[in-house]
């Protein structure tokens, strides 16, 4: 596996500039020194009746982006066939339906990158004791190789995002935020008629703004 070159960046081609590769750098070359930004992120945060729903989507793209971008660009993975390695290498083992139900993902895509991984030998799967058709999934030396050269990319933008939080309010995080993943079981995956489908919401109070 060999590193690709980066994107054509336009911005950078046409102004000779390197490009702007944070909100921040983004906001402050804004033509209203980013206030137009402030306001919207704010009214995001404080003032949304899914507040919950934005901040994790928000931070779940803020960290899946780039590093599935470099994923791509370096590995020539896609999203889904890097979680499968990932979730592999984690239980050392594990069948396509436990990372589809683990992950979000849909069968059919996690059955396109699981017969690809195993095309690039990343991958190897075995069928399972008694003659049904499970099957066990397991990394090859060199699926478990890419693993240990990506991981640390992982590890590190995690970390760098989880320094805004002292020691134990991460541990609260991570405590509240399992319970709500626990509490998955019961969601619908589908909806006809959001009206029947959704139970009565208990409506929480959005989050107090700062003063």
């Amino acid at each position: 596996m060999t590193d690709k070159p980066p994107p054509f960046d336009a911005n950078a081609a046409e102004t000779g500039s390197p490009s702007l590769n944070t909100l921040g750098a983004r906001r402050a070359a804004s033509a209203d020194g980013g206030i137009g930004i402030e306001r919207m992120l704010q009214a995001k945060l404080w003032d949304n009746p899914c507040w919950m729903a934005f901040r994790v989507n928000y931070l779940a793209l803020r960290y899946n982006t780039p590093l599935y971008d470099w994923i791509q660009r370096t590995y020539g993975l896609s999203r889904a066939e890097y979680v499968v390695i990932y979730s592999l290498a984690l239980t050392d083992g594990g069948q396509a339906r436990d990372i589809s139900e683990t992950s979000g993902f849909p069968r059919n895509t996690l059955s396109r990158a699981i017969g690809r991984l195993e095309e690039l030998d990343l991958i190897t799967r075995e069928h399972l004791p008694g003659g049904g058709r499970g099957q066990l999934l397991s990394l090859s030396e060199a699926g478990w190789r890419l693993f240990g050269e990506t991981l640390p990319a992982f590890r590190r933008f995690e970390q760098m995002m989880l320094s805004a939080l002292e020691p134990d309010e991460q541990e609260t995080l991570a405590e509240l935020l399992a319970k709500i993943v626990l509490a998955g079981d019961d969601w619908p995956e589908s909806l006809n008629d959001p009206a029947q489908d959704l139970p009565d919401p208990r409506v929480p109070a959005r989050p107090e703004r700062p003063t």
